[in-house]
This record gives C-alpha cells, structure tokens and sequence, in this order.
C-alpha cells in the first residue's frame, strides 16, 4: 500500500513523461500505450540512418500551405503573404492548378472564363511578387489537370492524369521556363496513393512513376538547379488499391520497384496526428499518427535513398468543435492542443528526426466560410477567413521566431543554425553532396547554437589548407589546421566530448582559405534515455500489473 501511494503520489510526473512516449494526455490511454511500447521494443528496429549526410534537410522547417489562388481580391492575397511572414513562416506551399493557367487547350494560357478576358498568368505572377517581396520560398505543387487533358473528361475523375502525359511535361516546361530564377522547388502530383487523387481507377505506383519522371526531366531541361519533390504520400493503411487507395510505405516501395529513384529529390508526405499528440511514439502499421515517417524512411533507407530528405507536405491536428455535427474524420482536439502540438511536432522533428526538413502546416485560411458545416478539415485553419488569428497562429508565430538550433545529427554545411560572415559555397563533386563553404579571407567567422553532449567538424584537407579555431561556450579554441600533403575530403574532427546536455554556443574563426563540409551532433545522454524509453514502458505495464493483482487480492481478502 505503501508503494501504491507512493505512485499514487508520483503520477502527476510520470503522467508528463508517458506523454511524451505515447502522445496520450488521459491516464488509462498512457497505460495502454505504455503497454504497446513494451511490446514493440521486441520488434526489429527500423534503419533511420540518422549519421548520414542528407541533402535539403537542415532548411528552415516553418512552412505553410496556402489557397491564394481561390483569393479573388488581390488585396487578399497580399494580406494573407503578408501574415505569412510576421508569423516567421519561411516556406509557402502553394497550388498552381494546371486547369487554372492552361485552360481552354493546350497552349491557351487566356482565361477567358469571364469577361474581358486576362492572361491566365496574371493572378500567380502576383503571387510570385507576394513571395519575392517577403522573402518567402515557394513550393509550388502541378497538379490538376485540365479536362481536355483526357477523352473522357472529368468523368475519369478531376484529377486523373492526363491521357498524354507529353502535354503535363508542356505544362511543367511552361511553368517553370516563366518563374525560372524565382521558383526552386517543384511538387510533381499529390497523394498519388489514394482515391480519387488518381481518378476514376486504382491508384497505379507504375504509372505515377511515369508522370513523375515526364515531370522531372521537363523541369531539369529549363533550370537544372530547381529541386523536385515526389507527390505528398497520402498516409492511410488500405490494401485493397481501389476505390480507397494503398498503404503508403507500400505504395513507396512500389515506386522504387518501378524506377523512381532518379526521378525526385525530395520525397514528400503527409504527417497528421489525428487521434495522438506529436510525441507517440508507438510504431504500427496499422495505425496512423504523427511516427509515421519513420516507417517512410525505413524504407527510404533500404532502397539506398538515405541522402534523401523527407518533407512534411501538411502536418496539423483538427480543432473540430463539440457542437458541430461534422464527424471528427481527423481526429479532435481542442484550439489550445491544436496550437501547443503543433509547436510539440515542429520540436520533435527538429530534434529527434535529421533527415526532415521542411513541414508545412495545413493550411493558413480558407477564403470564406462554405466549408465551416461542410467539412471538417475547415478547423485546421490558422486564420478565419476574415483573418483572425486562432490560438495556433500565435504559438507557431513564438516558435518561429526563436533562434535556430542544431540538435543531433549529420548536417550538412548550409544548416539554418549556422551564420556565416565571409564565406561563399563552393560547388565540388568531391565534397559531401556535392559543395562545401570555402572563407574568402582571415578573421572570417561562422557561428551557431547545437544541442548534444559532442561535436565533431567535417573540413577538405590540402597542401596549403588554413585554419579553423573553435570557441565553445567561451572557452579558448581548439585550432584545426587543414594542411595535408594531398587533399582529403570528409575529414570528421572532433571538436568537443561529454558536455552537459543543453545548448553550447560556437564561434568559428577562419584563416587562410578554411572550409566547412558538415557538422556532426551527438547528445549521449538523449541516447540512453531513448534506449530506456522499452524500460520506463515495461515498468508502467508492470506497475499496471501489480495494481490489477493488488485489486484481486484486496477482493478477495
């Protein structure tokens, strides 16, 4: 009885940290999920390849989708481009509809829909403006085709593909040769998985494959240096291919099957949470919640694409009201959860997960209210239409604005953590992925703030090579000379070993033409606690265990 007190007495703390195991906030559910943890550290682990350099992952994560499109007031969209920014999203991920800009034909870039009639452009050529005068990063999504794309019209479904797929690639071409310099990145499709994203038919990985890779070579042809993106993968657990769709991580290794690897450089997914908070950690494939990308990477990892980021095309939690009707299709929480997990979930990925990069929260305002007792995906919304902001729109605004932070992992040189004054990249097969940054004089510096316990540098050696001192919290710098008699690339230097776990500051100081290729981050104390998270479960189920076998006892007695 004693012990039980005890417990009874320690709950409250232990409650707090089963939360951040099974994402559950009630006690009988952290129990369970304490128990489903237990069982799953018997299962084989998954390959995560977190100690792999990985391209596009160390970006600013705050992103957020947008429907300017459906704005008809220009004002509008300013408005919205506007709020974007103050909130400190970095990223946009907008549509630019294929029925929308090529609309009557091919070719036909008038919309003469209404009139007078205008240049089909004009509307994203604004939004391209929007972008570049408040230094926000489009990533623009090609998709929905137009209906005189295929014989059957709209009858084979609003989104089928086209019957040829050349006239996609013309569409790709076009958009990309008008914005070429302005737009980087590029979404091939959306949910190619799931019904009726595919159409009127079976989703088809193969077939996807084909359109993807018209899509990227297109794109390639006019601006190599643009970055694309697979479709979003729908997460869903169906098998069955029509009408609902197909599993995601099968759907995935279906691409691969089908020779899709050369054809992307981003794959991209959907990350809600649904019915758990960011932090379940529960791993089954049956059910869906916001771990679902480490299944993704697993298989990512096993097809040799361990280079290769994951990008979060939506991600939120639905702040469906109770008095509604609606059903709570995504799950329910209230506005204060739906703000506070999605700062939890922009944390998690940043810390836990270096092959991650940009997340993109679904979606900042509708442009009315039609869909308020229509839908319930009207509530992820950070704005009302009229633009009040709801309590998430204030959270991620904090959380955006906070200095970056490097926490554990193999990052690349470009890392968002890290300030540089001096230095210019240099572009070099024999560097990781491809580049390094090089200083352009003495006395340049680089610094940054990393979270973990060891940093290790990654530098190029050579005859001739410079120097590096590196101050950590203030104390007097290690000098890393770079000199060798012939060069060397992917050199790991140790910097520091075992501080306290929490925030280091660093200050890098070049001399004599220094580079940095990378940076490695390691928190030993993070290791063994994820190590002893089977533990802590294993000692909740048997906790859970006594109590039951207490209450049989103390009946019968």
């Amino acid at each position: 009885m004693l012990v039980l007190a005890a417990g009874v007495a320690a709950w409250p703390d232990i409650s707090r940290n089963l939360f951040y195991l099974t994402g559950e906030e009630q006690s009988l559910p952290q129990i369970s999920g304490a128990i489903q943890l237990a069982l799953k550290s018997v299962h084989p682990p998954l390959k995560l390849a977190n100690d792999v350099p990985v391209a596009y992952a160390g970006v600013n994560p705050f992103g957020v989708n947008t429907f300017l499109q459906n704005e008809a007031d220009p004002q509008k969209r300013r408005l919205a481009m506007e709020m974007v920014a103050n909130a400190g999203f970095h990223w946009i991920r907008q549509e630019f509809p294929w029925e929308d800009i090529e609309i009557h034909g091919p070719g036909d870039f008038m919309d003469r829909r209404h009139l007078p009639s205008r240049s089909a452009w004009e509307k994203y050529d604004q939004i391209v403006d929007l972008a570049d005068r408040y230094g926000i990063q489009l990533i623009v999504r090609l998709s929905n085709p137009p209906s005189w794309s295929r014989a059957a019209g709209n009858q084979a479904g609003p989104f089928a593909p086209p019957d040829d797929l050349n006239t996609y690639g013309d569409f790709v071409e076009a958009v990309v040769r008008r914005y070429q310099g302005r737009i980087h990145y590029y979404q091939i499709w959306n949910e190619p998985n799931i019904y009726p994203e595919w159409g009127e038919q079976p989703v088809d990985a193969a077939a996807y494959v084909e359109l993807l890779k018209v899509g990227y070579t297109r794109a390639k042809a006019v601006d190599p240096g643009v970055v694309i993106i697979a479709g979003a993968l729908a997460a869903t657990i169906e098998l069955d291919r029509h009408p609902h769709g197909l599993t995601d991580a099968l759907f995935l290794q279906q691409l691969y099957d089908a020779g899709a690897a050369p054809y992307f450089d981003v794959l991209a997914m959907q990350g809600y949470g649904l019915w758990s908070g960011p932090y379940d950690r529960r791993m089954q494939a049956r059910v869906l919640n916001f771990s679902r990308p480490l299944y993704i990477r697993d298989v990512m990892v096993r097809n040799g694409d361990a280079h290769k980021p994951i990008w979060l095309s939506e991600m939120a939690w639905n702040a469906l009201p109770l008095e509604t009707a609606l059903p709570p299709a995504y799950g329910r929480v209230t506005e204060a959860q739906q703000a506070r997990y999605a700062v939890l979930a922009y944390h998690r990925l940043q810390s836990e997960w270096p092959w991650l990069g940009v997340t993109n929260y679904w979606f900042l305002k509708q442009a009315d209210e039609r869909e308020r007792d229509k839908n319930p995906q009207y509530y992820f919304r950070l704005l009302e239409p009229d633009f009040t902001p709801l309590p998430a729109y204030q959270a991620l605004k904090d959380a955006a604005h906070m200095p970056p932070v490097m926490y554990r992992g193999y990052h690349q040189e470009d890392h968002w953590a890290v300030n540089y004054t001096g230095w210019e990249r240099v572009e070099d097969e024999r560097g990781v992925l491809g580049a390094y940054y090089q200083a352009m004089a003495d006395d340049t510096q680089a610094t940054f703030t990393f979270d973990g316990s060891d940093l290790w540098l990654v530098v190029t050696k050579h005859p001739g090579g410079g120097e590096l001192e590196v101050s950590v919290d203030g104390n007097p710098p290690l000098v890393v000379s770079q000199e060798a008699p012939q060069a060397e690339f992917e050199v790991r230097v140790p910097i520091v070993r075992g501080l306290p776990r929490g925030h280091h500051q660093v200050q890098i100081t070049a001399w004599h033409d220094a580079t940095l290729d990378g940076f490695i981050v390691q928190d030993r104390p993070t290791w063994w606690l994820d190590r002893g998270l089977g533990a802590m479960a294993l000692g909740v189920c048997l906790a859970a265990l006594g109590w039951l076998t207490f209450q049989k006892w103390f009946t019968r007695g």
